[in-house]
């Protein structure tokens, strides 16, 4: 039998639709709402998750169907929006739920989704603005996206910084780390030509590259590339790894490279530098937003393997650099901890449910 609507209201905590990807039980991808879900549920609200189906036809209709049959089991959802054909699945769900009375969340995830709106900006707008509260991760999607809702709460990704042991680096190898999809947007075949111009200069150069292929060619193109330029031997493609195995494959290496072309607040380099390898990233997007070249990282500029060599060298040869880099990370990351953006998520949350029952 499900709970009436808003008897929660007389706990401390209510209950919750947490609507997104819940697939890391079906493959080496853990979203961010599966460890909102978590920690919420742990704080003593009620969460019910949709959906875990990895086929995405049926994807959608279970998130569908759950919003509505399950309508008298929660008070608020929080639903995911990213662009491409995701953002068909928030608006099929955010139709369910006002049809059903529902408040709801969206919470925006994904560099792309600027470009998206600027190409379908009525879909989008109107979709955020049927929400009754929008989150961002980053100060960037929140300023690139004030034109099609002018009220956006900054409310940051999170990590369980206790899972990442912090080691400083006062003096670097070059043992180099990349963890991402192998996808084109994240621009994997970078990898292998770094590789080809260090190589000369540090001979023990090697680079993993952590990630499961998304199936557009990424992953072969670069394995076919690192044969061509002779570098084969320095790289190695594990594939995906768990969420609760990534710390140790980020501890196998030095420093972190970001080779991305879109992103927006990159969990993967906040989980490298709560490990404390530093940082060196294409400045694109949101990363601008998250790290300040020099300070906490080093920005190159996009697609350009000679200025991500030239950084890298840097590191290699100035450890009081890749010292300053290595403290700063673990510094400027401690503020992404779920131990201080969870009670945001609880404060927006029932700021929401006691404005509903009003």
């Amino acid at each position: 039998m499900h709970a009436p609507r808003h008897a929660a209201l007389n706990g401390s905590n209510g209950s919750i639709l947490v609507v997104g990807n819940f697939l890391s039980g079906s493959v080496d991808v853990r979203c961010v709402c599966e460890d909102l879900s978590e920690h919420l549920q742990e704080s003593g609200w009620r969460v019910q998750r949709t959906s875990t189906i990895l086929s995405r036809p049926l994807r959608l209709l279970d998130m569908v169907s759950t919003a509505w049959r399950h309508r008298d089991g929660y008070e608020i959802a929080v639903v995911d929006v990213y662009s491409g054909l995701s953002f068909l699945w928030a608006e099929a769900v955010c139709q369910v739920l006002s049809r059903a009375g529902k408040p709801f969340v969206l919470t925006l995830h994904g560099g792309n989704i600027p470009a998206f709106a600027r190409r379908w900006p009525s879909r989008v707008r109107r979709l955020l603005r049927s929400a009754d509260l929008v989150t961002a991760p980053s100060a960037y999607l929140r300023e690139q996206m004030l034109a099609y809702r002018n009220e956006i709460e900054l409310i940051p990704n999170a990590i369980d910084l206790l899972s990442y042991p912090y080691v400083l680096r006062p003096k670097v190898t070059p043992r180099l780390i990349w963890l991402r999809a192998f996808h084109e947007i994240y621009n994997p075949t970078l990898g292998p030509q770094i590789l080809s111009i260090l190589e000369t200069e540090f001979p023990d150069v090697e680079l993993i590259m952590i990630g499961r292929d998304k199936g557009d060619g990424s992953l072969q193109r670069t394995r076919q590339l690192a044969h061509r330029l002779g570098v084969s031997r320095r790289l190695q493609t594990p594939g995906g790894v768990p969420k609760w195995d990534v710390p140790a494959w980020l501890n196998r290496g030095d420093i972190f490279l970001n080779t991305t072309r879109v992103d927006n607040t990159p969990i993967s380099v906040l989980e490298a530098m709560a490990c404390g390898l530093p940082v060196v990233s294409t400045n694109v997007g949101g990363i601008p937003y998250l790290l300040d070249h020099g300070r906490t990282a080093l920005l190159t500029a996009d697609d350009n393997a000679g200025e991500m060599a030239n950084a890298i060298r840097t590191l290699l040869v100035d450890p009081a650099t890749a010292a300053r880099l290595s403290a700063a990370g673990r510094d400027l990351v401690t503020a992404f901890s779920w131990q201080r953006v969870l009670p945001r998520w609880q404060d927006l949350l029932n700021s929401l449910r006691h404005r509903r029952s009003l």
